[in-house]
């Protein structure tokens, strides 16, 4: 279950450069020293045993690899509207949005005693330009160049307004010590078992059934107070499920159905979750098939789709229905158009408004009650999902039987996540359940689920006013010329329906306070606070405290 919101994480593809004040790591902890060896007990999710990686390239990098040894330039919250300075302590755009200058912070040193420098910055960046398999985010599309100006400032320069750039240049690129990885020969397949990090923490110690950080003594924003963190090795959600509810885990990102009863009141006074929404649920629909290629087709769905259904049912009351802007509330909710009509801005469970738009398209039922086209073709599907997806393989069968009441035919294909996902990206399937890429701003998601150019637009829309206004926002340099651009795609989203909109996806997080103080909650929502989250992870590490 939680591998989804794994990859949604690192999938996951900003702009909002105000500071939180209190949220910088070295505000809270300069000149510190560790205060207690009780070590802090983490599982991402239940995973089985371990392969020693911690290669910040690799999907498979192991949990603690990205923010607690490898960090970014920056950090930008994608549930709140703070950044916080990490490798760069400023930046700015100049000549039409197509020179980023960032200024460096000052007396940083690798884990091996060695300074940080803008040489290690460019380094990283031009091993993406080298090796394209490594630029994930397409960084070099626009990046034409990466020069040091001094040991603290790099200039990127681009070849057109790139102002969509910023979050994938500051936020989600780990820099790498030049003088270690120049030697590597291939860097992609690197397992990288002694990593150097700028990070708060090193490795310590690694087994197939555990692995061990220590805090970093020289970390640029002091020693971080909690010492020794734990990743044990955990098979199946109910190992990890008991041993969190009695307390073994002291962090953790496991779905739990039932978390109140099953973990919050094991413990109360301890026991803590949070699941906050950070990307929209989404019924992908393949724009190559010629009905689903058909907005009365894709209405006739939505339409017959109950949401509340999926959020009490599938989702245990976790996960409320989506916007049909596609965009993730509340966290942009300053984004929302203030034009749009109360139809765009929430979902209607209407079957008979369903039945009734393609009776008016054409559409006829046969026999066996399914609807049929003009042309002869029944509108039936394959609905594709991963087994064992337990939330999402329940949404799934209630779709079906709802989809099945209006005379649209459901077939659900639970198959291996290896499958379901080359489905997708080879635009094989017919209908499939997924999540979306979210960012700071609305830019990210619309851009990796409806720009003709990426990889993540699974559904095949290719759209001229969709493609304008992503471009226009690259040229954007201030908050409001931003939100007049991303305006039109809400609108898009709500009336073509490119894909589908069902529900908020939520952030599995669980914590406990018995031990350790400062943890991301509802009051305090300084991070996305699940341990799968980079680099937050290790902000919020930098955040905690020990009892006592």
């Amino acid at each position: 279950m939680i591998s989804k919101q794994k990859m949604a994480a690192l999938g996951a593809a900003v702009l909002l450069p105000s500071l939180l004040a209190g949220c910088g790591a070295a505000a809270e902890n300069s000149g510190v020293s560790a205060a207690t060896n009780q070590p802090l007990v983490i599982v991402q999710s239940p995973e089985g045993t371990y392969s020693e990686n911690f290669n910040p390239f690799s999907s498979g990098a192991l949990n603690g690899t990205l923010g607690p040894i490898y960090q970014t330039l920056f950090y930008f919250n994608l549930i709140g509207t703070n950044s916080v300075p990490l490798l760069a302590t400023s930046y700015a755009w100049s000549n039409n949005a197509t020179t980023l200058t960032v200024n460096l912070r000052h007396g940083v040193q690798w884990s091996n005693g060695q300074p940080f420098t803008s040489s290690d910055v460019v380094y990283t960046f031009n091993l993406l330009h080298q090796d394209p398999a490594l630029d994930a985010n397409g960084i070099w599309k626009s990046l034409v160049a990466v020069q040091a100006n001094g040991k603290y400032q790099v200039v990127f320069r681009f070849s057109k307004p790139s102002i969509g750039s910023q979050w994938w240049i500051l936020g989600q690129t780990y820099i790498l010590p030049k003088k270690i990885w120049s030697q590597i020969k291939n860097p992609a397949t690197y397992n990288n078992a002694n990593p150097v990090g700028t990070g708060p923490y090193l490795l310590h110690s690694f087994s197939p059934q555990e692995y061990t950080f220590t805090a970093n003594p020289h970390y640029w924003g002091g020693e971080p107070k909690v010492h020794t963190l734990e990743f044990p090795a955990y098979t199946s959600n109910d190992s990890a499920d008991l041993a969190l509810a009695s307390g073994k885990i002291d962090w953790a990102g496991i779905f739990i159905p039932n978390a109140k009863q099953v973990y919050e009141s094991r413990n109360p006074a301890n026991n803590h979750f949070w699941f906050p929404p950070v990307n929209i649920v989404m019924l992908y629909t393949n724009l190559k098939n010629p009905l689903l290629a058909q907005l009365p087709v894709r209405e006739a769905i939505s339409y017959a789709i109950n949401r509340e259904k999926l959020y009490k049912v599938g989702e245990y009351g976790y996960e409320p229905p989506a916007s049909p802007t596609g965009l993730v509330l509340p966290n942009n909710q300053a984004w929302l158009a203030p034009n749009l009509p109360q139809k765009d801005l929430a979902f209607q469970y209407d079957p008979q408004k369903s039945i009734q738009i393609l009776q008016q398209a054409g559409f006829k039922k046969n026999s066996q009650g399914i609807f049929v086209s003009p042309a002869g073709q029944p509108l039936s599907f394959t609905l594709n999902v991963v087994a064992g997806w337990t939330d999402w393989d329940t949404d799934c069968s209630l779709i079906a039987q709802e989809l099945g009441k209006v005379g649209i035919q459901i077939h659900v294909n639970q198959e291996q996540f290896g499958a379901y996902y080359s489905a997708f990206t080879n635009g094989t399937y017919q209908l499939g359940i997924s999540w979306t890429d979210p960012g700071p701003t609305p830019y990210y998601l619309y851009s990796a689920l409806l720009s003709s150019n990426s990889s993540a637009n699974w559904e095949g829309w290719n759209n001229t006013q969709t493609n304008n206004a992503l471009q226009a926002y690259q040229s954007a340099e201030t908050i409001n010329q931003q939100k007049q651009d991303i305006y039109p795609l809400e609108k898009i989203m709500a009336t073509d329906l490119p894909s589908i909109p069902l529900v908020e996806g939520a952030t599995w997080y669980e914590y406990n306070t018995k031990n350790f103080t400062g943890w991301p909650t509802p009051q305090n929502p300084y991070v996305e606070p699940a341990p799968y989250y980079y680099p937050s992870m290790g902000i919020i590490l930098t955040h905690l405290r020990p009892k006592g």
